[in-house]
């Protein structure tokens, strides 16, 4: 067996001229560059107490349930490439619309109906608008940013998810109907001997989990919203002990053994590109309010009117940059309030909340390099082109 090339001498050499260039080149003493630094390790600081406990373990083990005990022939029914389309990507939609989380806790969830038999369109469809259709985002985009602009936000969201997943299913339908037809893809899923509603109870406490675990506060006196945050611990308990219920008296030792398994095999899939890219993200453009190594201020100057460029300027970096859940709201405030456009801002909200770097890392490296840039490329498109639209409009 051949031995990597980086334990070969000339691999070896080929590394320690990378090191030289990099210790030559790297002006690691200059303030904006450790500023840069800082910064990429705060916002993994930050990202790390945010988000991995509450969002990402609880979506690896949604994930790793969907992956050991969800049936491949139902998933394939309702979501592969040969289903209905208007329900295939209704419930995609509307499943993401429910969850309402940021662009990387989604990752696990669209890997494990992906790798279940989900169509590339649906699942694409679920991915989008799980961080994109996010009902109290949209809310508080009119109560802040305007009424116009909310409306404009969930329309072009909802369009979005139905048509990305379309083209991305029409685009690449060979290949996926090939993916799906594979033999391994109908090998029987072992009969466990329970009903559909004690598997539909036990996936569901998670989702709540993750849902009310996570809610957040509305920080615009929206009543029932702000009822249920104060509450949100006892409904996360109460979904708790509905799971330890499932988890004690309806499954085996080695099938709770597997579903661990398989969440274990998400995060060890997921997290290392998250942390990279989160890192690299912090490094280019920093956290909300705080300068990393490209000033805010390139940004805002360059989305001050309503020309392509600006929109695509808008576009690309939202699709680069990695917002939280609701984050973007007080970012573009501030965006806004520096002379940003309106069309580039809607833009920015249709193309940010749904990508990141990260995210980008982790979809490569389950669609492959071709479909991720077909992906991003019809987000930034979309966004890029409904952001001229609403521009000249209002």
């Amino acid at each position: 067996m051949k031995d990597k090339w980086y334990k070969h001498p000339n691999g070896i050499l080929l590394i320690l001229a990378g090191i030289f260039l990099l210790a030559f080149f790297v002006p690691f003493s200059h303030p904006k560059f450790n500023s840069a630094i800082g910064e990429a390790f705060s916002m993994l600081s930050e990202y790390v107490h945010e988000h991995v406990l509450f969002c990402l373990v609880p979506a690896f083990f949604i994930a790793g349930a969907i992956s050991v005990f969800l049936n491949k022939l139902a998933v394939i029914k309702y979501l592969g490439p040969k289903a209905n389309k208007l329900t295939a990507y209704s419930v995609a939609s509307v499943s993401g619309a429910i969850l309402a989380v940021c662009s990387c806790t989604v990752l696990p969830l669209f890997k494990g109906i992906y790798k279940k038999g989900a169509g590339i369109g649906p699942a694409v469809s679920f991915l989008y608008s799980g961080p994109a259709i996010n009902v109290l985002a949209v809310v508080l985009t009119a109560k802040v940013l305007g009424p116009e602009l909310g409306l404009a936000r969930a329309v072009g969201a909802i369009v979005f998810a139905f048509v990305i997943g379309f083209l991305m299913h029409v685009i690449f339908r060979r290949e996926d109907e090939k993916r799906i037809t594979d033999e391994n893809m109908f090998e029987a899923d072992s009969d466990d001997g329970r009903p559909l509603w004690k598997n539909t109870v036990y996936l569901f406490s998670m989702v709540g989990i993750l849902i009310f675990l996570n809610w957040a506060p509305s920080r615009g006196n929206i009543g029932v919203w702000d009822f249920i945050y104060n509450a949100k611990y006892f409904i996360t308990a109460g979904f708790g002990l509905v799971l330890a219920f499932t988890l004690i008296r309806w499954f085996k030792r080695d099938e709770l053994k597997d579903w661990v398994v398989a969440s274990r095999d998400f995060a060890l899939q997921i997290l290392p590109l998250l942390f990279v890219g989160v890192l690299v993200a912090g490094f280019l453009l920093g956290r909300p309010g705080h300068e990393a190594l490209i000033p805010s201020a390139w940004v805002s100057s360059l989305v001050g009117d309503n020309s392509i460029l600006s929109n695509f300027i808008a576009s690309i970096s939202g699709a680069f940059m990695y917002f939280a859940t609701l984050t973007e709201i007080p970012i573009m405030q501030g965006l806004l309030g520096a002379g940003m456009a309106k069309g580039p801002a809607l833009a920015l909200l249709l193309a940010g909340p749904s990508l990141s770097l990260p995210s980008m890392l982790v979809i490569g490296g389950e669609l492959g390099v071709k479909k991720t840039l077909v992906y991003v490329g019809l987000v930034v498109m979309l966004s890029t082109l409904a952001g001229m639209a609403f521009g000249t409009v209002f």
